[in-house]
């Protein structure tokens, strides 16, 4: 029985190719608009890297700069911020308060040695499961020649 399961192990590792690293991509996606562009892309099928892992908020008004960082912390190789474009935001104004912080967490991001390439902000309506495929598989690609992220080095 022990030489089986041997033989079994020896068959299993050979067969087990090596994979690719593949980064892994944190998504903060509004509920209203990019969350529902999302589930549009996979109603639709659409083909798009399995990069991303999604974190939905009410309101891209509602990121606060301590996700992005955190998302660094655990070990995303980039992180998105998508929203509803402006003038279409479910809370009114949610996606302007949005754009303002954002350009705060790329002056963080920059005081702390983050690379901006590893940071996105892009709106994707819900209508928008095409747009949101592409930005995905952009980002992933931009990561992928990037490497992965190895953490601040000062």
């Amino acid at each position: 029985m022990s030489e089986n399961t041997a033989t079994v192990d020896k068959q299993v590792d050979e067969t087990v190719e090596p994979r690719e690293w593949q980064p892994t991509i944190l998504g903060i996606l509004c509920n209203w608009c990019s969350y529902a562009g999302a589930d549009l892309a996979g109603s639709a099928r659409l083909h798009y890297p399995e990069t991303i892992r999604i974190v939905r908020v009410p309101c891209s008004g509602r990121v606060d700069p301590m996700f992005v960082l955190k998302g660094f912390q655990k070990g995303f190789d980039a992180v998105m911020v998508l929203g509803c474009h402006p003038g279409d935001c479910h809370y009114a104004k949610g996606n302007y308060y949005a754009r303002r912080r954002i350009a705060l967490v790329k002056d963080l991001l920059k005081s702390l040695g983050i690379p901006e390439e590893r940071f996105h902000f892009e709106w994707v309506s819900a209508s928008e499961g095409n747009r949101f495929a592409e930005v995905v598989t952009e980002m992933t690609e931009k990561v992928k020649k990037l490497g992965p992220f190895e953490g601040v080095t000062r």
